[in-house]
């Protein structure tokens, strides 16, 4: 068995079950291995930045880690933006990544790099496997290390030569990590803080957004007074009818500063404390009201439903909380299209247990309040910023859950970064509803070029942030990658459309023709 075979056997045994791949020359022999093993399923990815949003929904949904299969330092780099949101996410990934043969690096080829810095940049654990021996017990390190915490990147660097050379180890499992418990001089801070009467918030990330840690947060605000914030971008938020809904921290610095206004403590509970996206002329970065306390109850990677649910004892928080209501019927949106139109078409029309990646920017702002009173439901955002990410996430929890409609909200500009994630769609029967909100223009930069005061814009100046001339046929790009697409110009119309793919399966696009409506 060479050490390409003896990685896969090795991976396999350690329960990683999917690789998202886009393989080069010096991964053959892992692409042969991967084809020889009947516990590894494989995806072809048309892009590398597609492999590694794709491999972040899977493991945000599934709870286990994504393989990748990248080549060299060229194919590694255009992965790093959606790494980068995995990162930030605290999405287990491990990346194995093929670099030439530990002696052709000598001679300089066109596709040499110094792989390991590349990796470096976007990953928490990084290594360069020594021997074919131990490429296969550097698997068993890479998924130990990928599931430290609440998720972490793990890069296994794989020189060709020990992908072809023999392997005589046996294949090795590793004990999975434990998450660690918050200290009890956090657990007292923060009952302190919610006892002493002053007005005291609750800032929610990571595992304390899913259902049982709501709850929990929802119990602590009934019987102390507390307020409940989320962060503004979360990795997976449970949310919908029958769910305690938290109050989400607003994207623009202004209206976050005034969300927070007045507030004398601050208890972080998996969450960073709040800063503007964005530095501004004239305005903080630092969002947190002056002379307010910042606590921290748990960080990202300790055990926060454990440490809430301590929370809640001392504090005798057992009365629950009033929780999302059922929307009351309506009649379907009727005619412009707007964000909030499509948000009441998606109320009345997702199905229970539907996941929602949303990417659509600004149409977002109307969408996300529009569907607070939908059936329960898994909401997941754009965690680092680095736009591209809303196809390939769709596409990857629609692998890991095959029995759940899976939605893409996607802003038309930043689906041109992985349009190439339809094709994998329709190649995987993966049942991903897409929805393009196309409004011809990256909004929110028309939005930020005002904000930062950058000064009068020219024509010159616009011509850079829109998206006509030529506009792009979505419908014709989807079919052309073997998903079918329709368009829809009226609300009536994607109500219509949206209703057809909630009613079959498989992949399907629909080309929303949006009316912004500035919130």
């Amino acid at each position: 068995m060479n050490g390409a075979e003896k990685l896969l056997e090795t991976l396999v045994t350690n329960g990683v079950e999917v690789c998202f791949s886009n393989p080069g020359t010096s991964e053959m022999q892992l692409v042969s291995a991967i084809g020889n093993n009947e516990g590894m399923r494989a995806i072809l990815c048309l892009f590398e930045g597609v492999v590694s949003g794709a491999a972040d929904g899977y493991a945000r949904m599934s709870g286990k880690p994504a393989l990748t299969l990248l080549h060299v330092g060229s194919g590694f780099s255009n992965s790093m933006a959606n790494l980068h949101n995995a990162k930030r996410a605290h999405t287990a990934v491990i990346n194995v990544v093929g670099d030439h043969a530990t002696y052709h690096l000598e001679y300089d080829a066109p596709l040499t790099s110094d792989v390991p810095a590349h990796a470096l940049i976007c990953s928490d654990w990084v290594k360069v496997s020594e021997s074919a021996d131990d490429l296969a017990y550097s698997g068993a390190e890479a998924v130990q290390n990928s599931l430290e915490g609440a998720g972490r990147i793990a890069t296994l660097i794989a020189p060709a030569n020990h992908a072809w050379e023999d392997a005589s180890q046996p294949v090795q499992s590793l004990p999975l990590p434990t998450r660690q418990a918050a200290t009890k001089p956090s657990i007292d801070e923060a009952v302190k803080a919610l006892s002493d009467g002053k007005p005291t918030a609750l800032l929610l990330g990571a595992a304390a957004l899913r259902e049982e840690s709501l709850a929990v947060a929802g119990r602590i605000a009934k019987a102390t007074g507390a307020r409940v914030l989320c962060e503004t971008f979360a990795a997976r938020l449970q949310r919908g009818a029958g769910r305690y809904a938290p109050e989400r921290l607003q994207y623009f610095s202004e209206q976050a500063s005034e969300q927070l206004a007045g507030l004398e403590q601050l208890i972080l509970v998996g969450a960073q404390a709040p800063v503007s996206f964005f530095a501004y002329p004239g305005k903080e970065s630092w969002l947190v009201p002056e002379g307010c306390e910042v606590l921290e109850l748990a960080d990202v990677h300790q055990d926060i439903i454990a440490a809430m649910e301590a929370v809640a004892g001392h504090l005798d928080a057992t009365e629950e909380a009033e929780v999302t209501a059922a929307a009351p019927p309506f009649p379907p949106p009727a005619g412009l299209l707007t964000p909030v139109a499509i948000g009441q078409s998606l109320t009345l029309l997702m199905p229970e247990d539907a996941v929602v990646s949303d990417e659509a920017a600004t149409c977002g702002l109307g969408i996300f309040p529009a569907t607070e009173n939908a059936r329960r439901h898994d909401w997941l955002m754009l965690t680092g910023g680095a736009i591209g990410q809303g196809l390939p996430l769709s596409l990857g929890a629609a692998v890991a859950c095959p029995d759940r409609k899976i939605i893409a909200l996607q802003a038309d500009g930043s689906a041109m970064y992985t349009v190439q994630a339809l094709w994998s769609m329709a190649r995987e029967n993966t049942d991903v509803t897409v929805v393009i909100m196309n409004n011809r223009s990256y909004a929110i930069l028309n939005i930020e070029l005002a904000r930062v005061g950058a000064g009068q814009p020219t024509p010159k100046t616009l011509s850079m942030l829109d998206l006509s001339r030529p506009d792009i046929d979505w419908v014709a790009i989807s079919e052309g990658m073997g998903v079918p697409a329709t368009r829809a110009e009226t609300a009536e119309e994607f109500h219509a459309q949206f209703s057809d793919a909630m009613a079959s399966r498989g992949p399907r696009l629909i080309e929303a023709m949006v009316v912004q409506q500035m919130q």
